[in-house]
């Protein structure tokens, strides 16, 4: 168990021992946890549990979606649905919501915040030069929403993209990919230009997708220790519906979800992202570096079924919807930071300001009744039912520093302050609210020390803080829709999370390079806001409102080795124990039977109080294992085990989903071709879930969704796994 003062005394500890030790010198201390650029990464010195992939690792595992290579990370878990898109949990954190909300992670791809609007990322597999991630509270360099943690994601860039790259590969369920890059580099500047196609499908019945894209760098070097880069990429993607099933019959004998409908499909995305960063290394300790941003994401898509038509009679067509959502967000912002390097003290210090927009238009797409009552008003194809917009509006400062205060142990600090101000500007004649506003302060901080035991082994400990700013929604539902069921609350606080966190990193030369990293943690969060009358309760008898009365806690132990991989023989083991809980939820309103029926009895509420109840979807076991091995010069044949133990779909915890082990096999066999070697080929071959084993990819609970009265296995929404993948390519790079 993880306590406060066991932390503080534990850093306490490590201060009075460093000052008992001999002074020596080890050279420059740096900042390295920048939010621009990931091109400052190492380990020494960080007092957080960070965890670093290379883009080769990324290529070489031949993934169709992000989330096996986040599976090699201990403390990570990711929601996947179908395809390439999935939210990304880091422990414990936000599991327990699906319809939108923001996952509790911030996301960074080249120094852009990205959040699309399903509350999911995107990410173009193709693109990735390095995935560093920062587990704990991370609000400090990224301010809202990363209650967990942080991802950033760097993208290919510089003179070694120089010459040509032609890839392709096909697999199961008509999934094909296609690559092609050209790049060029002088002694000025340097640039390619990429373009890429993922489609397939799909296992599920209309969960075909299909992502385009068109994505490139041109960086030109100012002088001798200055360059600039521009960087855009411009994504297409097109994703029906996700297989989602109702209980586990359905899931038996219905697995892709034939008979059925999610509550959103037809999604039609457009994203562009676009970049101006500047670098100068003022000196050999001094940089400073610029970043310009754009990225705009215009969302297309269908929701909620139509149960009823006109006449009130039933609709069971898998194309009636109600509503034609149209979306666009913007976000703008500008980042510099100025850093320094030095004998005893590094420090960074950043400017981060956004402007960000949301526009929401939503049409009715056919007639239709919410329920079969005669005096249910018929809602005609055409009417507009919402059209606002909101401006999100940032002005933050950060910094950090890092002080030797004797030769192995060094402190870092660090701070930050936001102000975030919101405004909803609502178009609709007649609008209850034309215009809302809200702003909010939030401070951010991480105190940590790191010890270094000799030059092989490092203690690190740390406190760090994590917050999310109330949305529009949370803080103005009863003024923006008076009748629908949720009163305002503009006293809304933002959410709090403080991480605690103490680990050892080490490396040892056994089996030619190993290096290993075990830390135990807990995140206590608080002022969780949720709403009085249960999460998703949809009865309109209860009249709900959002509250800061929630609560939760992660603990656990994470552990993390790995074995050179340029060895005959090399391994990854990552390895998770989480015991995630609330503290606080005092009234969750369980519906049972039909609360959109007007009948008198048609449903009714039944409320429980889940504090000290498991968090859904956080199994208390997580293992991922890679070996890797060489047989012969060029060829690598690697055997993934990824397994976890049984967890709760719902917050009452009243259905447990069974643990699952998968194991998959990946081969790659590269050489080299004509004069000089100029042309490299890699062949591969990737089988997933090799023993065909059935489990399910997510499963959530929170009502009685079939109108029984009865609550069970059969009302979880779930996405089966689909069973043995194969999938194989080639890549030509010259």
């Amino acid at each position: 168990m993880i306590k406060k003062t066991l932390v503080i005394s534990l850093l306490g500890g490590m201060l009075l021992y460093g000052m008992s030790a001999r002074a020596e010198d080890m050279g420059l201390i740096h900042v390295d946890s920048t939010t621009i650029d990931d091109r400052f990464e190492a380990k020494r010195g960080e007092p957080s549990n960070i965890s670093i992939i290379s883009g080769d690792k990324v290529e070489r595992a031949h993934s169709e979606n992000i989330k096996q290579i986040l599976d090699g990370i201990p403390g990570i878990t990711t929601e996947l649905q179908s395809g390439d898109s999935l939210k990304i949990h880091i422990r414990g954190v936000e599991n327990q919501r699906f319809m939108g909300e923001k996952p509790g992670v911030a996301v960074v791809i080249d120094g852009v915040p990205v959040f699309e609007r399903t509350g999911r990322v995107n990410i173009n597999m193709d693109d990735i030069e390095s995935i560093k991630v920062i587990k704990g509270g991370a609000s400090f360099l990224f301010g809202d929403d990363a209650l967990a943690g942080a991802v950033i994601i760097t993208t290919k860039r510089g003179a070694k993209m120089a010459g040509g790259k032609i890839s392709a590969e096909g697999g199961s369920f008509g999934y094909k990919r296609g690559v092609a890059r050209a790049g060029f580099a002088n002694d000025t500047m340097s640039g390619h230009v990429q373009v890429s196609r993922r489609d397939s499908n799909s296992y599920y019945f209309q969960g075909d997708y299909k992502a385009d894209y068109l994505n490139g760098k041109l960086q030109g070097y100012l002088t001798d220790s200055s360059d600039l880069t521009f960087g855009w990429e411009l994504a297409h993607r097109l994703k029906d519906s996700h297989g989602t099933v109702a209980g586990v019959t359905q899931a038996a004998l219905d697995p892709t979800s034939v008979q059925g409908r999610d509550f959103a499909r037809k999604f039609n995305v457009n994203l562009g992202k676009f970049y101006l960063t500047y670098a100068n290394d003022l000196s050999d300790s001094s940089n400073l570096m610029l970043n310009i941003y754009q990225f705009g994401d215009h969302t297309m898509f269908w929701s909620s079924p139509v149960h009823y038509d006109a006449t009130g009679a039933a609709v069971t067509d898998v194309n009636a919807y109600a509503n034609d959502n149209d979306y666009k967000q913007i976000q703008r912002g500008i980042k510099a930071e100025w850093r320094n390097a030095g004998a005893s003290l590094a420090w960074m210090g950043g400017l981060d300001i956004r402007d960000n927009s949301f526009k929401n238009h939503v049409v009715v797409l056919q007639d239709y009744k919410s329920s079969p009552s005669r005096r249910s008003p018929v809602i005609r194809a055409g009417t507009i039912t919402a059209d606002n917009k909101t401006k999100e509006r940032v002005y933050a400062a950060y910094g950090e520093a890092k002080y030797r205060l004797f030769a192995p142990l060094t402190l870092t600090v660090n701070g930050r302050y936001d102000r975030i101000n919101l405004d909803y500007s609502d178009y609709l004649p007649g609008a209850p609210a034309p215009s809302l506003s809200k702003s909010f302060n939030a401070y951010s901080w991480r105190g940590g020390l790191t010890y270094d035991i000799g030059e092989s082994v490092a203690l690190y400990g740390n406190v760090s803080t994590g917050f999310r700013a109330p949305s529009i929604r949370q803080l103005f539902a009863g003024t923006i829709s008076p009748t629908g069921g949720t009163a305002a609350n503009p006293d809304l606080r933002p959410e709090q999370a403080i991480n605690y966190e103490v680990g050892l990193r080490g490396k040892l030369d056994m089996l030619g390079g190993l290096d290993w990293d075990v830390a135990a943690f807990q995140i206590d969060r608080k002022d969780f806001i949720l709403d009085v009358a249960g999460q998703y309760n949809f009865a309109r008898s209860v009249t709900g409102q959002y509250q800061n009365i929630g609560g939760m806690r992660s603990r656990g132990v994470e552990v993390a080795v790995k074995i050179d991989q340029q060895r005959m023989f090399s391994a990854n083991v990552a390895y998770t124990y989480l015991d995630a809980k609330f503290t606080r939820y005092d009234n969750f309103g369980l519906v049972l039977g039909n609360p959109f029926s007007p009948r008198p009895g048609a449903h009714r509420v039944v409320n429980f109080n889940n504090a000290g109840k498991q968090i859904p979807r956080t199994p208390h076991h997580k293992l991922f294992l890679a070996a890797n091995v060489r047989p012969l010069d060029g060829l690598v044949l690697t055997t993934e085990v990824n397994a976890q133990s049984a967890y709760f779909a719902d917050e009452i915890n009243r259905v447990k989903i069974g643990g699952h082990t998968e194991f998959n096999l990946v081969a790659n066999y590269d050489f080299s071709m004509g004069a000089n070697h100029a042309l490299n080929i890699s062949l591969f071959g990737r089988v997933d879930n090799v023993l065909d084993r059935t489990y399910y990819n997510t499963a959530r609970g929170y009502r009685d969704s079939n109108g029984d009265f009865v609550y069970n296995a059969e009302d979880i929404s779930l996405v089966v796994n689909p069973g043995r993948r194969f999938t194989a390519g080639i890549t030509a790079t010259f």
